[in-house]
């Protein structure tokens, strides 16, 4: 790693890396910095505009990508991404599951959350990882592969008025642990576990201004990380200097769960 916080370019050299949620925010910083480090990139998400725009943009300074739309809520969307990606590179070395929603419906008191967010939440933060997985599980045992799961400070301690999300994010954390076991030697299971980022989803924290003094009071580095220092430790993960890493939660978080 270099002292600007980015790796040196071959560090994914011959990878082809699923990055679910690439369209934008921290997926799309994880999916800028795989390219940069040499990495084959496969941008996905719901949304063909974003996922095209950043692949394009990718290419552009000089990097390799596609993108393409895929829901990793419904089993043959994700399927058909998996057998799209062997047909075009020919292989699966890396799947970030980055795929995540926390709606308004699911916040508040447990009395006031929408049941039917809470099952929609499950199916794209929880389940979405479990089907992305078993997809590209074949390809990643034979190229002894690695998966990296983004879950969050909210799958480590808890977040109040936050209960779907902190639970699929547990999950995520805990599928972590037990994948790490059953897939070991061929396949790295690992994750990162961001605070609160910079990112267009907490725009509204960052404006409010109660909030964010609060948020930045619990932070001891006292301001929400950038995208792309999400994204270092991902390409760390998914790189040979991590090849004796698995089962890990890096937590990204500023500090946030020192306290």
């Amino acid at each position: 790693m270099t002292a600007s916080g980015t790796f040196r370019e071959d560090a994914l050299d011959s990878q082809v890396i699923i990055v679910t949620g690439g369209g934008r925010g921290i997926g799309e910083a994880i999916s800028r910095a795989c390219a940069t480090a040499g990495a084959q990139v496969v941008v996905v998400a719901r949304s063909g505009d974003e996922v095209s725009a950043v692949a394009r943009s990718i290419e552009g300074a000089g990097g390799t990508a596609m993108g393409l739309t895929a829901d990793v809520s419904e089993t043959d969307s994700v399927r058909a991404l998996c057998v799209r990606v062997n047909e075009t590179w020919g292989q699966i070395d890396t799947v970030v599951n980055n795929a995540g929603i926390n709606p308004a419906s699911a916040l508040g008191t447990p009395e006031a959350v929408d049941p039917e967010a809470i099952t929609d939440l499950l199916e794209v933060n929880l389940t979405g990882a479990f089907r992305t997985i078993a997809a590209a599980a074949p390809s990643l045992v034979e190229r002894e592969g690695s998966i990296i799961n983004v879950a969050s400070v909210g799958g480590l301690v808890g977040l109040p008025r936050q209960h779907p999300y902190v639970a699929s994010k547990h999950g995520l954390v805990g599928i972590t642990k037990s994948m790490a076991i059953d897939l070991a030697p061929e396949v790295r299971v690992n994750a990162v576990a961001p605070g609160y980022v910079a990112t267009q989803l907490t725009a509204p924290l960052q404006e409010d201004a109660r909030l964010q003094a609060s948020i930045l009071d619990r932070t001891p580095l006292g301001r929400f990380a950038e995208p792309a220092e999400v994204a270092a430790p991902v390409v760390f993960l998914a790189s040979d200097a991590a090849a004796y890493m698995t089962g890990t939660v890096l937590s990204i978080d500023g500090g946030w769960t020192a306290r």
